[in-house]
């Protein structure tokens, strides 16, 4: 499995993207995808999952009500729309897979896409 994430860029504080994430190789429709992301000089950290059919979601508590998980099977995509975005938000946010089921954190995730940089100016 490959993974593309894409969408990230320079926002203002309060704007909104939406990134991307794109699998080729492989469906997959059967593995959870969630959303990390890696502020300057931090740790990476867990911000959101979907299982695999969507019927469940979990977010870090920073981005509840701001941002929303999303897949579309049929085109092998997920989705992170991001509104209401802070100075905070700022890092490069990672899509990776797990067939393990909606997990929150990265070691049990097979596959990793590379990152893209989300940039909230304030």
């Amino acid at each position: 499995v490959q993974l593309q994430a894409s969408g990230g860029g320079l926002v203002q504080a309060g704007g909104s993207l939406r990134l991307s994430c794109a699998a080729s190789g492989r469906t997959v429709s059967n593995y959870a995808i969630g959303w990390f992301r890696q502020p300057p000089g931090k740790e990476r950290e867990f911000v959101a999952v979907i299982s695999w059919n969507g019927d469940m979601t979990s977010y870090t508590d920073s981005v509840k009500g701001r941002f929303a998980i999303s897949r579309d099977n049929d085109k092998n995509t997920v989705y992170l729309q991001m509104n209401s975005l802070k100075a905070d938000d700022t890092a490069h946010y990672y899509c990776a897979a797990t067939i393990a089921g909606p997990a929150t954190v990265p070691r049990v995730y097979n596959y990793w896409g590379q990152g893209t940089l989300v940039t909230v100016s304030s």
